[in-house]
């Protein structure tokens, strides 16, 4: 695959949040104005139960929401969402669109695996999309959609590895889960290949319900990287490791030397007070993944099991003229090798 293909910029789809909710103890939805015949045979039906935090997170669910917006224009569905608040909801905001008989469901993150598997054979009728969610087991109509973070890591490590000036770099991540973990194990194995006597920083946020949605936390923790003298630091997280990111760029604007790099999707369209620092962000590519795969389900090829996507690093922006141009084509070339199978990183989880 070329290096191209995973350098181009993604276009940030909007997002319609319209509420359509209303009395107290219902979910939170939007989308799709009303409540849609979704047993029809000519009504295709889309939608999606978030993680826990909002829909418009400006990472994970966002990027999941925009794969079924893409989706909607290209089929004609009908999409509502579902924001989780509480992870005990998981199962009772799914069987909100499995009793409406929803064509598809796209459960979002790792934490939904149990609760979207659970449900799945009893709702027989309704495709699943589990994003980040390994099949252990294959589930006729659920398709686990996995990506090689690894490799989306790997990318931003060796450039932050490349970048750095005090051979201290830092990440300031969400859960510890194994998608996380094979962003921050790729990024140290990165930085690691482009500066061997790098040093890397890693902390993950305690597991207390706040993981995703603790900016707060995410900015102290970088405030602390930075004191140890990183100036590159990952913030893999949704809204806490965008916490991170704005604190990295307020020391940017202060006049220091440093960078920070964005998660999941290109967060330079959507975390903007991040673009004193943000060079790039570590890709999956999420949205095109589940577009493809609710496409598939429009058309009868859907199948369950585990399907891969695909990892990448997003452009650099205004960036991109002050990056030597030395660093810039070793990047291209990593990029390049890692989306062709030539390079492996050598990540393994215990």
């Amino acid at each position: 695959m070329k290096a191209t293909r995973y350098l181009a910029l993604l276009p940030v789809a909007a997002l319609s949040l319209a509420a359509c909710g209303g009395t107290s103890g219902s979910p939170t939805t939007g989308g799709t104005a009303g409540s849609p015949d979704c047993g029809a045979a000519d009504v295709f039906c889309v939608g999606l139960v978030t993680d826990a935090g909002k829909i418009d997170d400006k990472s994970f669910n966002q990027a999941g929401w925009e794969g079924v917006q893409a989706a909607k224009d290209a089929t004609g569905a009908q999409a509502k969402y579902v924001e989780t608040s509480d992870p005990k909801d998981y199962a009772k905001n799914i069987k909100f669109f499995t009793d409406a008989k929803y064509d598809v469901v796209v459960t979002v993150g790792f934490n939904l695996g149990e609760a979207t598997d659970t449900a799945a054979p009893s709702a027989t009728g309704t495709k699943f999309i589990g994003i980040d969610q390994f099949q252990a087991k294959e589930i006729a109509n659920v398709a686990g959609l996995t990506f090689p973070e690894d490799q989306a890591g790997y990318m931003a490590g060796f450039l932050a590895g490349k970048l750095s000036k005090t051979n201290v770099i830092g990440q300031v991540l969400g859960a510890k889960i194994p998608p996380v973990q094979k962003y921050a194990m790729g990024y140290e194995a990165g930085a690691k290949a482009a500066n061997p006597a790098i040093q890397v920083k890693t902390v993950y946020h305690p597991s207390d319900g706040k993981e995703w949605n603790d900016p707060t936390w995410g900015a102290n923790e970088a405030r602390k990287q930075l004191d140890q003298k990183a100036d590159v630091i990952f913030g893999a997280g949704g809204k806490t490791g965008n916490g991170a990111l704005g604190e990295v760029a307020k020391a940017s604007g202060a006049g220091t030397s440093v960078y920070c790099i964005g998660v999941d999707t290109d967060q330079w369209g959507t975390v903007p007070e991040a673009h004193p620092c943000l060079v790039t962000s570590a890709m999956k590519l999420m949205a095109d993944g589940t577009t493809d795969l609710i496409k598939k389900a429009k058309d009868g090829t859907f199948k369950g099991g585990n399907v891969v996507g695909k990892a990448g690093l997003a452009p650099f922006h205004d960036f991109d003229a002050k990056l030597p141009a030395d660093v810039k084509s070793a990047v291209a070339k990593i990029v390049a090798d890692l989306g062709s199978g030539t390079l492996q990183t050598g990540v393994k989880l215990g």
